[in-house]
C-alpha cells in the first residue's frame, strides 16, 4: 500500500466512522484546546461531560481568564491531574494578554502557554488550524506500530521516535487535523489494546501484525514499575459543625485543592500516632483521636494510598498553616462548595451525609 492509498483509505473510512465529540468539527480553537487538554490523560468517554460542564462555566478564553483559580478547580474537580487545570488557567491569562484572546495558530507560540507540550501543539495546530503537525499518542503508537511491524519497545524514545518519522511521513498535509483524528479514532474503536477488530480494519490487507498473526504482541510495552504504596493518617478536627481544611501548596501535587491535613506513615509508627504527629507538624496543635471515621484505597499515577481517616478534638495550640497555603473553618454542609481531590472528597460526602448523626458525635 502506498503512502497515498494509505491517507484516503484511513480518510475514507473515518468519514464514515467517526464519532460524534462535542469538540469536534466545531471550528472553535478555545474547544479543540480545552478537549486536547482534557484527553491527555483521560478517555473520550470519562471527558466529554467534564468537557461540557468546562464550556457550561467558561464559554471563552476571556471567561476562563477572568475566572478564580477555586472555581476553575472545583468545574474540573474529579477529572485528577489537576495541575492540567492550573496550567491551563495560567495559559488563557496569556492569551488574553499576549495573544488578543486567540489561541495561537504557530508552533513557537502556542509552545508558550503552560501546559502546552510538542504533542498538545500539534494536535491544536492541526485540528483547529489544519497546519502539517502529526501527533503520536498511544493510539497512533498502537496503530502504527502494528501496520509497521515494529516491535521494539515503545516505552522507549527511541521507539516513540521512529513511530514519529512515520506519523510525520504518512501524514494527509490537505486534511492534517482529520488525519491525526482519524488514527487515533482507528487506535480508539477498532485497532484496539486487546481483541482488534482487523476485520473492519481499513489497513489490514497491509498490516503487519495482522498477516503475521502478531497483534497480541505487537506493540510490546515492558512492564511497568512496581507502583508503591503508603499509608496516610489524615485528621478530621470538627468544632460545633465546622471542620478545618487545608489549602495545598500551588507547587505541589494537587496544589490549589483543599484538603484535610495529614500525611505519610512513618516506619514503626501505628497510624494513629501518625495523624497525631501530622497534625502537629502542619498546624502546630496537639489533637486527640476520638474515632475513626473512614479508610479508603486510592490510586495515583504512581503511587497507592490507604487513606485513615479520624476524627480528632484540639487539646492544645491554635492551628496555624505551616505546610499548607491556608487553613479555613468550614461548615459542614458547605463542604461541596470547595474543590477537594478524589479521595478527599470521598470524606466530604460522607461528613455531609453524616452530619447531624451519631456518627460524628466526638
Amino acid at each position: 500500500m502506498t503512502d497515498k492509498e494509505f491517507r484516503s483509505r484511513l480518510l475514507a473510512w473515518y468519514d464514515d466512522n467517526k464519532r460524534d465529540m462535542p469538540w469536534r468539527d466545531c471550528e472553535d480553537p478555545y474547544k479543540t484546546w480545552i478537549s486536547e487538554i482534557m484527553l491527555q490523560q483521560t478517555r473520550v468517554d470519562q471527558a466529554t461531560p467534564y468537557f461540557n460542564r468546562f464550556i457550561e462555566h467558561f464559554p471563552d478564553v476571556y471567561a476562563l481568564a477572568e475566572a478564580d483559580q477555586q472555581e476553575v478547580l472545583k468545574v474540573w474537580e474529579g477529572l485528577g491531574y489537576y495541575s492540567r487545570a492550573r496550567n491551563m488557567h495560567h495559559a488563557a491569562k496569556t492569551v488574553v494578554k499576549d495573544f488578543d484572546g486567540k489561541i495561537p495558530d504557530t508552533e513557537k507560540e502556542i509552545l508558550e502557554l503552560k501546559g502546552v507540550g510538542p504533542y498538545t501543539a500539534s494536535a491544536v495546530l492541526s485540528i483547529a488550524f489544519a497546519k502539517p503537525h502529526a501527533v503520536v499518542d498511544g493510539n497512533v503508537l498502537r496503530v502504527l506500530t502494528r501496520y509497521l511491524g515494529i516491535e521494539d519497545d515503545i516505552r522507549s524514545s527511541s521507539t516513540k521516535n521512529t513511530v514519529q518519522e512515520a506519523a510525520d511521513e504518512l501524514l494527509d498535509k490537505e486534511r492534517p487535523g482529520d488525519f491525526n483524528q482519524a488514527v487515533m479514532e482507528l487506535g480508539a474503536t477498532v485497532c484496539t489494546p486487546t481483541n482488534p477488530d482487523c476485520s473492519q480494519c481499513p489497513l489490514s490487507s497491509d498490516c503487519v501484525a495482522y498477516s503475521t498473526l502478531k497483534t497480541d504482541s505487537i506493540p510490546y510495552k515492558s512492564p511497568a514499575k512496581k507502583r508503591p504504596h503508603h499509608q496516610i493518617g489524615v485528621g478530621i478536627i470538627r468544632d460545633e459543625e465546622e471542620v478545618l481544611i487545608a489549602l495545598r501548596p500551588e507547587d505541589a501535587m494537587l496544589g490549589g485543592m483543599w484538603e484535610f491535613p495529614g500525611g505519610k506513615q512513618k516506619k514503626d509508627e501505628d497510624i494513629q500516632q501518625t495523624v497525631i504527629r501530622e497534625l502537629k507538624e502542619e498546624l502546630g496543635v496537639d489533637v486527640a483521636i476520638t474515632k475513626p471515621f473512614m479508610k479508603l484505597d486510592h490510586a495515583y499515577s504512581h503511587f497507592k494510598i490507604t487513606l485513615h481517616a479520624y476524627l480528632c478534638e484540639l487539646k492544645n495550640g491554635d492551628p496555624h498553616p505551616k505546610t499548607s497555603q491556608q487553613l479555613k473553618w468550614v461548615s459542614i454542609s458547605e463542604l461541596d462548595r470547595y474543590p477537594f481531590p478524589k479521595a478527599n472528597r470521598k470524606l466530604t460526602e460522607k461528613l455531609m451525609k453524616s452530619n447531624g448523626q451519631k456518627e460524628l458525635d466526638l
